[in-house]
């Protein structure tokens, strides 16, 4: 197995925990190696610092002491500043799902720069990706291109509260759709003002009585199928069914969310469950490495986007319809991502989490991988957990410890402790990260939480 590169040294002082010393001492210990190991990206931090606050342009890819630095990708690995080769799990965010260097969507982007880019008008690649998009996903008969997630989800509720001339929309405490969309702890000051009302994931009496309590007040619900930035957790299929047959019933229109679930099954988490909304969002990864959003769903509703028809909403966007993005996104679509590669992928990711899990067990440490397929998320909790509030217990500072560790062993993995497998994860990065994963819970278990029966 090919191991991450220059990690040897960092390493130093991470065996045999004493039981004296606390989780912060270690945190704080591990940190300090960590930087030192890592001069080029802190000077880049500090550097970056006078024109970015913070010294970053994406909250979410800060962490402390500081976050390294990248200067190259290939397969599933990427190499920093500092030369040190890590095998990547984040797979930014879900959306390098393709890794960083299929050859098919290389050639393509380098076909269409040679082109010309930024060419003004419809190019002979989008309604090629939209084809593909909707004989993917059973529940989108038509479909709309922009620029990310957030963009998709905001117009999706928008149209459906222009459709329905209603004004509420129905989301889920801890739910995340979108940097002005963000519902955890609380929601965010920079959230639009749309007139939200919340229920509780995966509680099906508690969102339906809701739901009828707001009746023709209430346009939409918007849901993922499975809770990526609240931490991994699968919605239940008897919750699912519940929102979609109250929201038929009162007449409110259904949005999935499947900017980072639709990764999950070849034709997405609502085709996997044979539960078909109004709208489905998309993002990420579907453009192949480059900015992507789309909205779709039934026919007659996005067809209200047709600036043939009278009264047509209006829907415009400089870069909806960008070369790179429908020429990265068609290749990958229908090239790279195969029904096999989806089905080999998201059984590699269950058998990681699988495997993650067992470790815990055997060690007692209070902790639990959940997730489906190639998505998955570490909690310092005790589980099950099938809500956002089981985690409010966690200790910020095991999963720090935990990820300044992965770091120190050569595995590039997020600070909340989700992981996101790309295409190029093998068998081999499997083993190795389980094995590295082991070795970090019996490295740390004086001062892990442990099980109490």
């Amino acid at each position: 197995m090919k191991k991450p590169k220059g990690f040897d040294r960092m390493l130093q002082g991470t065996r045999d925990v004493r039981a004296n010393v606390s989780l912060a001492a270690v945190l704080d210990e591990a940190r300090q190696r960590f930087a030192d190991a890592n001069p080029n990206s802190r000077a880049r931090q500090n550097e970056a610092a006078a024109s970015l606050p913070g010294g970053n342009t994406r909250a979410v890819l800060w962490y402390r002491p500081f976050p390294v630095s990248f200067v190259s990708g290939e397969g599933c690995r990427v190499t920093d500043l500092d030369g040190h080769t890590y095998v990547d799990l984040v797979s930014e965010y879900s959306a390098g799902f393709y890794g960083h260097s299929d050859k098919a969507i290389s050639a393509a982007l380098v076909d269409v720069i040679q082109g010309g880019i930024m060419l003004g008008a419809p190019n002979r690649y989008e309604a090629r990706l939209a084809a593909a998009v909707v004989d993917r996903f059973p529940a989108i008969e038509r479909v709309r291109f922009c620029n990310s997630g957030t963009e998709a989800n905001i117009m999706a509720i928008s149209a459906a509260r222009a459709i329905t001339q209603r004004s509420k929309i129905l989301a889920f405490r801890e739910g995340y759709h979108g940097g002005v969309l963000t519902f955890a702890h609380g929601g965010s000051p920079l959230n639009l003002p749309f007139p939200f009302v919340f229920a509780d994931y995966n509680d099906s009496a508690g969102a339906v009585a809701l739901i009828k309590e707001q009746g023709d007040e209430l346009a939409a619900v918007i849901v993922e199928p499975m809770m990526g930035g609240g931490g991994c957790i699968p919605a239940t299929r008897e919750f699912l069914e519940a929102l979609r047959a109250a929201t038929k019933e009162t007449g409110a229109l259904l949005i999935f969310d499947e900017v980072m679930t639709s990764r999950l099954d070849y034709r997405a988490l609502h085709g996997a469950h044979e539960i078909f909304p109004d709208f489905v969002t998309l993002g990420k990864y579907i453009g192949g490495g480059a900015s992507f959003g789309a909205f779709g769903g039934r026919a007659d509703l996005v067809d209200r986007f047709d600036p043939a028809l009278p009264g047509a909403f209006s829907h415009g966007g400089t870069f909806n319809n960008n070369i790179l993005s429908m020429a990265a996104g068609l290749t990958g679509l229908t090239q790279v991502l195969t029904q096999e590669a989806s089905r080999a992928i998201n059984s590699r990711g269950d058998r990681l989490r699988e495997a993650m899990n067992v470790s815990l067990e055997r060690y007692g440490v209070e902790g639990i991988v959940i997730g489906r397929g190639s998505l998955m998320n570490l909690h310092f909790v005790r589980g099950p957990v099938d809500t956002p509030a089981r985690l409010d217990d966690a200790d910020p500072s095991a999963i720090a410890l935990w990820h300044i560790e992965m770091l120190l062993r050569g595995y590039y993995v997020t600070p909340r402790g989700m992981l996101a497998l790309s295409l190029p994860f093998g068998d081999a990065e499997l083993d190795g990260f389980a094995a590295a994963f082991d070795d970090f819970l019996s490295s740390n278990l004086k001062i892990l939480p442990r099980r109490t029966n």
